[in-house]
């Protein structure tokens, strides 16, 4: 192991045993934020001090085996407990280096997925339904909850544009390579010719803006306009202006909520969505400045970029930025996204490691 990722493992051991003291620390505890990200530092840290204290036993029982091969007797026990002590050693020590990439603050928050049709007219919008449904399923199975914010139908089914908030466990850190451009090759409902036709949508993946993050927006620079949400008709039609649109004047940012009948829940939650989409930008921009000469290559966000074309006619899914094609297609459209997550989750984790490695950690 080289010396710079031992000395950053001593480092984040000794910042464990500290944080464990805080909050233990009636004072600590008293003050909900500081106790609240002290906790999540804990469990980020927690499992790389685990898999460390399994190395450095590991590395104890090869120098204890080292030292039974000048004892005659011992010697063929020993050799035996020295090669699966190495052996041992040498599984943990990329599992380790795994750990140490630097974790998205991002990852644990809640999201707001965006989707919008592009290319392709009723078709795009038909699509739009489709992957919006395939993203309820893969949410329904993995237990997160969702609820629409705001939602615009196309004439012949699907959407123009919808929003769902997305709650749960981890929930960015499963979707956020999901944003880009998602283009779709299949014969249309209304095509008589039976021709295949490419329409294209977009998604964005925007996580959730806590508290404290500090993105305040002045109440000078809002326009707030309120209007009648489009109901079901019937006694549930909507009779109150309760929809409520915020334009953020600095930016340009439109969002807008129409799923509540209340008109201060719309707000409270257009108010949620614009935070976001502004932290995004921020985020978005820290990270341009920030970019070294090697651009990590899988999931810019980039809504322009192309990253997932899903051919029906062939069964056929392929993501361009790994060059991963499976032909499941009819899976993955049910919800198991799992299989198309995974690989890129894998990819991204093998360029930071080789980043590290070239910045010599």
């Amino acid at each position: 192991m080289k010396s710079s990722i031992r000395s950053k493992l001593d480092h984040i051991t000794d910042r464990f045993e500290e944080i464990t003291a805080l909050l233990a620390d009636p004072s600590v505890q008293a003050n909900q934020n500081r106790f609240r990200s002290l906790g999540q530092e804990y469990a980020q840290l927690e499992p790389v001090v685990e898999c460390f204290g399994r190395y450095k036993a590991c590395e104890q029982e090869i120098a204890n085996a080292e030292e039974m091969l000048s004892d005659p007797e011992m010697a063929g026990l020993a050799r035996e407990e020295l090669a699966a002590a190495e052996e041992k050693r040498d599984i943990l020590e990329p599992e380790l280096q795994r750990l140490l990439i630097p974790a998205d603050p991002n990852d644990e928050r809640n999201i707001f997925l965006e989707v919008r049709a592009g290319t392709g007219g009723a078709e795009a919008a038909l699509f739009a339904g489709d992957l919006l449904k395939m993203y309820l399923r893969y949410a329904e199975l993995k237990g997160w909850q969702t609820e629409t914010i705001s939602e615009s139908h196309g004439e012949q089914g699907g959407y123009k544009e919808v929003v769902t908030r997305i709650s749960g466990r981890s929930v960015y850190s499963r979707l956020k390579f999901e944003s880009g451009a998602h283009r779709v090759q299949r014969v249309p409902e209304t095509e008589s010719q039976g021709r295949v036709h490419t329409s294209a949508c977009t998604v964005a993946i925007l996580p959730e803006a806590d508290a404290i993050d500090g993105v305040e927006i002045n109440a000078n620079d809002l326009r707030i306009d309120t209007y009648r949400a489009s109901g079901a008709g019937g006694q549930h039609v909507n009779k109150t202006d309760s929809a409520v649109r915020l334009t953020h004047l600095p930016t340009g940012i439109v969002v807008e909520c129409q799923d509540e009948r209340s008109q201060h829940k719309n707000k409270a939650r257009a108010m949620s969505l614009l935070q976001a989409k502004i932290l995004s930008g921020l985020q978005s921009q820290q990270t341009s400045e920030q970019a070294q000469s090697r651009k990590l290559q899988v999931g810019s966000g980039d809504r322009s970029e192309r990253i997932r074309t899903y051919n029906f006619p062939q069964n056929r899914i392929t993501d361009h930025r790994i060059n991963l094609t499976i032909y499941k297609l009819e899976e993955i459209m049910g919800g198991e996204l799992d299989q198309v997550i995974d690989p890129l989750l894998q990819e991204y984790q093998a360029e930071q490691l080789t980043a590290m490695a070239e910045s010599g950690l």
